[in-house]
């Protein structure tokens, strides 16, 4: 076990999983990630990435006007594309570039019927024409696909290394036809000082899985005593953390870990960094409060032998004691975008924001 001030983040090879003889040493290298990191790197992924890589400065090398025709503002769903300094995290702006997609999904919200606001918050993407960039919503949506496996067989993984069924996590999830998993191309220019790619927050679901797309630094995790600690690319990996609603519904085991993007330097003319990011929902109707899971007493001292977690700068994803996952997920994303709730939520958004559209200082990234 190391201590609460990790210095870096354990690397696990996926391979290992499916050795009879190694999966054990995987799930008790799993189990301290989760329990004392919230952290990890995922190596021998069997999922091709070359193509998907090589999309992304593509992608945002289009013309400025091709990439405004799928605005995210056109989309109730949060899905499209987001211009430079569009987001901001406790008051400062993030700066990136990024695209929003979604693995394939029909929103089942009608209008009208008096459904849940928050089930329009799942459905379509939008893709850019075609002719500009053949083949990249088959290869986008291909990926999310595979992620999308991984993320459920990494979950059955997570389950045993608590001393559970495999199985015990699937209460969180719908059918697969009312399921949606979200992800995004993030691209992060250089600046001339160091600065706010993404600020200090959490993660609102169950897993993410990071593809890091580029050979730059940037990304930081914060430490059981609130130090940020690097987390640098490494080949042919994964970046794996723990969400808020995976915390929650764990009783604190699984540990979500506050984390930041630091923009990359002109001075090492290396140009910008590329991440992808894919983000596990789980179910929208899902309450946390009426799913109760029992875990081994040998598992919960580990929890308590961890000690108690210094404050972190993330303070978002607060209302999974009293709200349903999706209901939680839209209020994060009506305060990081106000531009798209005005428009597609307004009584939500006047709700959140009674002095109409916020002062910068005023807009939180989820």
């Amino acid at each position: 076990m190391s201590s609460p001030n990790l210095s870096s983040v354990p690397v696990l090879d996926y391979s290992q999983t499916k050795s009879p003889a190694l999966k054990p040493q995987f799930i008790k290298e799993l189990q301290h990630a989760l329990i004392n990191v919230g952290f990890l790197y995922l190596s021998n992924v069997p999922i091709e990435t070359d193509k998907l890589i090589s999309y992304i400065p593509r992608f945002f090398s289009l013309p400025q006007n091709a990439k405004n025709k799928i605005s995210m503002v056109n989309s109730k769903h949060f899905l499209g594309y987001s211009k430079l300094g569009a987001e901001f995290t406790k008051g400062r702006t993030d700066w990136r570039e990024q695209f929003d997609i979604a693995t394939p999904h029909v929103c089942r919200a009608v209008e009208g019927r008096g459904d849940p606001d928050y089930w329009s918050l799942w459905g379509p993407s939008q893709w850019p024409d075609e002719d500009l960039l053949p083949g990249f919503k088959d290869t986008m949506t291909r990926y999310l696909l595979d992620v999308q496996q991984l993320s459920y067989e990494f979950i059955g993984l997570l389950a045993e290394a608590f001393g559970l069924p495999s199985d015990a996590l699937k209460q969180f999830y719908e059918s697969d036809d009312l399921m949606q998993h979200r992800g995004k191309i993030v691209q992060y220019p250089q600046t001339d000082s160091e600065s706010q790619g993404l600020g200090p927050h959490y993660d609102a679901g169950f897993l993410t899985f990071l593809l890091q797309a580029s050979d730059h630094k940037g990304l930081q995790v914060q430490n059981l005593s609130g130090d940020w600690i690097d987390v640098p690319p490494i080949p042919n990996t994964f970046v794996v953390n723990i969400g808020r609603a995976l915390e929650f519904a764990t009783q604190g085991l699984a540990r979500a870990t506050s984390h930041r993007v630091l923009s990359p330097s002109r001075t090492d003319g290396s140009g910008p960094r590329y991440s992808v990011p894919f983000f596990q929902n789980i179910g929208l109707d899902v309450k946390l409060t009426e799913h109760v899971l029992e875990f081994p007493p040998e598992i919960l001292k580990l929890r308590d032998a961890r000690g108690s977690v210094s404050a972190t700068d993330s303070v978002n994803f607060t209302e999974f004691d009293r709200e349903p996952s999706g209901r939680v997920d839209l209020i994060g994303r009506v305060k990081s975008h106000p531009d798209v709730a005005e428009r597609h939520y307004p009584e939500l958004f006047k709700e959140v924001f009674p002095q109409g559209v916020p002062a910068p200082a005023q807009v939180s990234a989820y």
